[in-house]
């Protein structure tokens, strides 16, 4: 167990989000786990998400709340082709990753690709705006009703 999360959590020391998260912040912002890399008043904004999904989300003990039922609804097993744009003149950083895992619910995959812009003030994160591809969630969750034979090809990266 680390300050927030257990190991093997997808936020943990050993989960696969916080591997890629860790790998694109590495040298900006520390950490023992995901939520360790937070300040305790972050401000998350997901700009492009899915319905019911709140757009703001203000504090790092409602970030975990938020995330606290994660491992009930999706399994990430890896994580990947990880692109990092730093802006040298401020603390921004701009992350392309993608995750691969599956539905817990459905057992079918789920791949997602995700654009976090992430600002970092000593070493912790401050801010942290998402975009990620929401029918990439729909297909995973057999929402709204589309049978698997019909789900949407996975695009080439």
């Amino acid at each position: 167990m680390t300050k927030y999360a257990s190991d093997s959590s997808n936020f943990g020391a050993d989960g696969p989000f916080f591997r890629i998260i860790r790998e694109g912040l590495e040298g900006l912002a520390d950490g023992e786990d995901y939520f360790d890399l937070l300040t305790d008043d972050v401000v998350f904004e997901y700009v492009i998400s899915v319905p019911g999904y709140p757009r703001r989300v203000e504090g790092r003990q409602n970030i975990i709340d938020l995330y606290g039922g994660y491992g009930d609804f999706m399994t990430v097993h890896s994580a990947d082709n990880l692109r990092v744009y730093r802006d040298r003149e401020a603390p921004v950083v701009v992350l392309e990753y993608e995750v691969h895992g599956e539905s817990v619910q459905t057992g079918r995959p789920y791949n997602n690709r995700f654009v976090s812009i992430i600002t970092v003030k000593d070493h912790k994160v401050t801010h942290w705006r998402d975009y990620l591809d929401p029918i990439a969630v729909f297909d995973a969750a057999g929402w709204p009703g589309t049978p698997p034979e019909q789900s949407r090809p996975s695009s080439p990266a």
